[in-house]
């Protein structure tokens, strides 16, 4: 379930925002997410970004959440929350919060992220790891999300199909390098018609979970939103996908065919 979690909120890291640079989201932007088993519905899921304040300081404050349903409740109750606190212009993370639920398993870990103390690299706070030293752009994996969207997608930069992407996050306590391989554009069904889409299939590991390293795949739209609009991934024992199922708050239409 980690890992899954993992795949649904990560996303690439860019360069660094530029003064000028076409912000696509916006405070009040919140997209809702079928997630299914096969045919049935097994979960759903939100991500919201909002104002906030962190000591004093107007942030950026981005949640999403994770739920089961139905018999998927039942059998296996996963009712996950992540939350980031990111800085609105250059939108480095400053304060992360996981709080998981999953059968039996459950923990509550923060993150500190302080990069004024070390000149070349940040210090991460966790509550229950102490300190770690690591490189200074590393972000969580919420404040990503925004982070790509506005500086690869919407700079306009053109990935070639099969080109690598590598990043690090930190995820769940742990430094965690991600590797994306662009995969082309595709339409992709959605309420209301089908929307052109940029497709990326993440890297996995092979093993209790995946079969093989391309076993998960997501699409954002093409559109200037650049919205997370679906998520697939093939596992053992079959097929998941997270859909886009309700929007609101975007900053501009989305683009519908």
């Amino acid at each position: 379930m980690k890992r899954l979690l993992l795949i649904i909120l990560i996303l690439i890291p860019g360069i660094l925002v530029i003064k000028g640079q076409y912000i696509p989201y916006q405070p009040g932007e919140k997209v809702v997410f079928t997630i299914k088993y096969g045919f049935i519905t097994s979960g759903a899921s939100s991500l919201e970004l909002r104002k906030d304040t962190l000591k004093g300081k107007e942030i950026y404050h981005s949640v999403f959440s994770a739920n089961t349903v139905g018999l998927a409740d039942a059998i296996f109750r996963v009712k996950d929350i992540y939350e980031s606190y990111f800085d609105s212009i250059n939108e480095m993370p400053e304060f992360a919060i996981r709080n998981a639920v999953e059968g039996r398993y459950k923990r509550y870990n923060t993150n500190i992220f302080d990069r004024t103390t070390r000149k070349d690299s940040a210090i991460i706070i966790s509550n229950l790891r102490g300190k770690h030293v690591t490189e200074k752009e590393i972000r969580d994996v919420i404040s990503l999300i925004y982070y790509f969207r506005t500086n690869w997608l919407a700079r306009g930069y053109q990935f070639k199909k099969d080109e690598i992407v590598t990043i690090v996050t930190w995820f769940t306590d742990e430094y965690y390098p991600i590797r994306l391989v662009y995969a082309g554009q595709e339409w992709v069904r959605a309420k209301g018609g089908k929307i052109l889409c940029y497709k990326f299939n993440p890297v996995t590991e092979v093993g209790s979970i995946f079969k093989t390293n391309e076993d998960v795949s997501i699409w954002f739209s093409a559109d200037k939103n650049y919205l997370p609009v679906k998520l697939r991934f093939n596992i053992f024992v079959g097929a998941f996908t997270a859909e886009l199922q309700t929007w609101e708050g975007l900053k501009t239409p989305l683009e519908i065919n």
